[in-house]
């Protein structure tokens, strides 16, 4: 079992930055890709940008460029830096997390919100 806990969400005015953190506890030596995922509302729940043990990253192409995904393996920590925000970033968002076992998890999400 893994346990997330995402932060770091709340209101921004357009072209602002937030950064969302999460949390990772439990069976964490069995983590491999970190991912955080994002659902508006009315939306299916799409991948925004995901990390790999190695520190590969991949990203979405509406978020290429403002975006950075991180993690921390020693902390068991991820971050996804978020710039030049936009409304239609406006979601909530949740990290996500794959292991060894080829199991899925996933945070109670944070909201984002960009609005003026």
């Amino acid at each position: 079992q893994v346990q997330l806990v995402e932060s770091g969400g709340g209101l921004v005015q357009p072209g602002g930055s937030l950064r969302l953190s999460c949390a990772a506890s439990g069976s964490i030596r069995i983590v491999t890709t970190m991912a955080w995922y994002r659902q508006a509302p009315g939306k299916q729940r799409d991948l925004v940008a995901y990390i790999s043990p190695g520190g590969t990253t991949n990203y979405a192409d509406s978020v290429k460029g403002r975006f950075t995904i991180e993690r921390d393996n020693a902390k068991s920590t991820g971050t996804l830096q978020m710039n030049s925000l936009k409304p239609e970033d406006t979601a909530v968002y949740y990290c996500n997390v794959a292991t060894t076992l080829g199991r899925s998890y996933w945070g109670p999400g944070t909201q984002v919100t960009v609005s003026s």
